[in-house]
């Protein structure tokens, strides 16, 4: 760690990246795992609505905790991994694969793009809901942070006082 620590890497970084989230990741978890029939619902286009009134299948509850047991594994390895260092070789590794899951996030919303339409789902923002903010918008400011973190946007004192190996 340099001798400044985590002061080389800047505060927008460290807020997004270490607390905001983080805690964003763990609401994920939080109602895919215990409230499903909700999460499922945010996700449902209005033809599916009643299908989910019976609520979520054996099958289905299974994915939603698998995926809510994700989530929490993605916001533990992000807060813990980069609050342990200011390397900046292991805030890029641990970020650009969390670029690469951006990219695989957004490809999980195609299925509703595919009811609503492409616009609706990726790029009309004052007609999201609440799961489609977490799920495309987040998304995005979450790959723009990553992208910029990688470009090394604002990085550049934090690049002067690190030798890269």
């Amino acid at each position: 760690m340099s001798s400044n620590g985590f002061s080389s890497i800047p505060l927008a970084y460290r807020l997004f990246f270490l607390y905001i989230e983080p805690i964003s990741a763990i609401v994920g978890a939080f109602y895919a795992g215990i409230k499903p029939s909700e999460y499922l619902t945010y996700l449902a286009s209005s033809s599916a609505l009643e299908k989910l009134a019976q609520g979520p299948t054996t099958p289905t509850l299974i994915s939603l905790y698998q995926l809510s047991n994700l989530y929490l594994l993605f916001a533990l390895n992000e807060h813990l991994v980069l609050s342990s260092t200011a390397s900046l070789r292991t805030w890029r590794r641990l970020l650009f694969c969390l670029l690469i899951a951006d990219f695989g996030h957004l490809a999980t919303m195609v299925p509703l793009a595919q009811e609503k339409g492409f616009a609706e789902v990726f790029l009309y923002f004052w007609k999201w809901n609440a799961m489609e903010w977490g799920s495309v918008g987040f998304v995005y400011a979450g790959a723009t942070m990553r992208s910029s973190f990688l470009r090394g946007i604002g990085l550049e004192d934090a690049q002067k006082g690190e030798k890269e190996d």
